[in-house]
């Protein structure tokens, strides 16, 4: 009798009907990345921009970021440009959705004006940088579909390789490949496809420290552009959490106080 019940026992365990899908880990393990990530409130950062061109010269530029959780939706940034002379003052306000477009405003102080920037512009490049404007949104559940593809160790590390697929429209990619640490929930490396499916830039978040004993954060965020042979490195150096930051800091008047 013991052993007929382990072989139904097998039998629940192996049948495919009960066996989850790569669509369902994938959902799984990235919802699991957001929750380990849920209750900073809001931080405030200083920031090293480090262009490279193809031959690797470098221009530098320096910045400030705010960012406000926002529990009933995506979260919202401030990013303000400090030097050099050309972007000082310059700044960038971001409030992200899951589906609909995202709301997404610039003040150019040239222009002493500020510009709503279009839904089908989002994947354009950020101030000359090989970030795109929706690179800089934060992660929503809801923006993609999701694939397990497999385990596969990253520099030593453990990690979920999970496939992304934009939800939302005007997205420049067809898919992203995320590399997940396993023991973290963290988001090592990112590749990026293009409209045409062809790899187009890749992210290496680097250098982790923990916040709060609770919140990993990146010291470097460097993104390739393999088709045109640039990179943009983002050097955290100043990170404060739950600095009473409010909706109030981040209203479009706050982008022409902002320098």
């Amino acid at each position: 009798m013991k052993t007929i019940l382990i072989s139904i026992a097998l039998g629940f365990l192996l049948n495919p009907c009960f066996a989850k899908t790569p669509e369902e880990i994938g959902l799984e393990i990235s919802e699991e990345v957001v929750r380990k990530d849920t209750g900073w409130l809001d931080s405030q950062s200083e920031l090293k921009m480090i262009l490279r061109n193809r031959s690797g010269d470098e221009s530098i530029r320096q910045l400030r970021m705010n960012n406000l959780e926002v529990n009933s939706d995506g979260d919202k940034s401030l990013t303000i440009f400090d030097s050099p002379a050309d972007v000082k003052g310059t700044a960038f306000l971001s409030y992200t959705h899951a589906l609909v477009p995202d709301d997404q405003w610039l003040f150019l102080p040239a222009l002493k004006r500020v510009k709503r920037i279009s839904s089908s512009n989002k994947s354009g490049p950020f101030l000359g940088s090989e970030f795109a404007f929706e690179d800089l949104n934060s992660f929503e559940i809801p923006k993609y579909k999701y694939k397990y593809l497999k385990d596969e160790a990253l520099d030593g590390i453990d990690c979920f390789v999970v496939e992304l697929y934009p939800q939302y429209e005007h997205s420049g990619y067809t898919r992203q490949i995320s590399w997940i640490d396993k023991a973290r929930y963290i988001i090592l490396k990112v590749e990026y496809y293009d409209r045409k499916n062809s790899l187009l830039k890749t992210l290496e978040n680097k250098d982790f420290k923990l916040y709060l004993d609770q919140f990993w954060r990146p010291n470097e965020m460097l993104m390739t552009n393999h088709q045109n042979g640039k990179s943009t490195s983002l050097i955290t150096e100043n990170l404060k959490f739950k600095t009473g930051l409010s909706e109030r800091d981040f209203d479009q008047n706050t982008l022409k106080r902002s320098r």
